[in-house]
């Protein structure tokens, strides 16, 4: 099954018999999201895109803010699979309102949401700890890596929306001036692995993440409470934006997820079948957590994943798309 997915370099390279059995659908090009659950979804569709309603798929690979600039300045990628829209929800929101994008699934995930956590161990071991300025009047419970005079807060890698958002809150908390430093986390898997490393000895940890995901779970990482009001102008005009463009940030609590399928509206058009089948895939927590577990412990790849959980999965995926998908498919398993 491993190579029914094919890399966009492969698929420059298929036959033109090849793609002419994909016609019915065409070339459609997924935006996979840097993080696991993201990969694996994407992966996922476009198993399904091909296998089941023979379409010629590519991926493009990026964070958030990358994805979202993409598809509404270049008109690419077609869809974005597990887009968290909070990071750009005014140039989402005028792109639907000018039908250039279109949320085809509103909720793909139940139950997910996001902020700044902090390791079970802090949160039993200091039960005093119980808001934002708790925590920020105790920069010696979180030491820096580097500089363990000052606290540390574990930020999002560059291109996530979440790192705009959360260099701000820290400026608006006024952490600096508390004795805070931020810590560049570098990647996806360097955020991870600084919560799994921190968890694993029972030490305290602080920064950004979100549920739900393997190790918000594994690990039952706190979410804090900002004891603060929110503003969602602020938030779309100043929190949100780059440092530069944000110059006096507010206290803000974090802004309700809102986590969508995005596509390009000429695509939900001309491969109508396709967009039915989006509109209907959504995962609850508990099951997409056993496949981002099952790539933690595996070492997997969302494309393994995405597999596995064809193999194993069929009372839901069958659900979800045509009964001629499902049959194309099955033939495919």
């Amino acid at each position: 099954m491993k190579k029914q997915i094919l890399a966009a370099s492969l698929l420059a390279a298929s036959s033109t018999a090849f793609a002419g059995s994909h016609a019915s659908c065409g070339d459609v090009v997924i935006g996979e999201m840097n993080w696991a659950s993201g990969e694996f979804l994407a992966r996922l569709d476009g198993f399904i895109m091909d296998e089941g309603y023979k379409c010629n798929v590519e991926y493009l690979t990026a964070g958030t803010m990358p994805q979202i600039t993409s598809m509404n300045e270049k008109g690419t990628p077609d869809i974005a699979s597990e887009l968290w829209a909070n990071a750009a929800a005014n140039a989402i929101d005028a792109a639907v309102a000018e039908k250039r994008l279109v949320k085809l699934n509103p909720a793909p995930i139940t139950g997910a949401g996001e902020g700044w956590m902090v390791s079970a161990a802090a949160a039993k071991a200091h039960p005093e700890l119980k808001t934002i300025d708790d925590i920020i009047a105790r920069p010696d419970l979180f030491p820096h890596p580097e500089d363990p005079s000052k606290g540390g807060f574990h930020n999002c890698p560059s291109g996530w929306g979440c790192q705009l958002v959360s260099a701000n809150l820290f400026r608006a908390f006024d952490m600096e001036a508390k004795g805070w430093k931020l810590i560049d986390t570098g990647s996806g898997a360097g955020l991870d692995g600084s919560i799994a490393k921190a968890s694993e000895r029972g030490e305290n940890w602080l920064g950004y993440y979100w549920a739900p995901t393997t190790l918000a779970g594994k690990y039952n990482l706190k979410l804090i409470d900002f004891n603060s009001g929110f503003d969602q102008e602020h938030w779309d005009n100043c929190i949100v934006k780059p440092v530069e463009e944000c110059d006096n940030p507010q206290r803000s609590s974090w802004t309700k997820s809102e986590v969508v399928s995005l596509a390009q509206v000429d695509f939900a058009e001309r491969a109508p079948a396709v967009a039915e089948y989006v509109k209907a895939r959504t995962f609850d927590a508990e099951l997409l957590n056993k496949y981002l577990t099952y790539m933690a412990d595996n070492q997997a790849s969302g494309e393994e994943a995405a597999e596995e959980f064809m193999l194993n999965e069929e009372a839901t995926w069958s659900k979800w798309v045509s009964e001629e998908a499902a049959a194309n498919i099955r033939k495919a398993l």
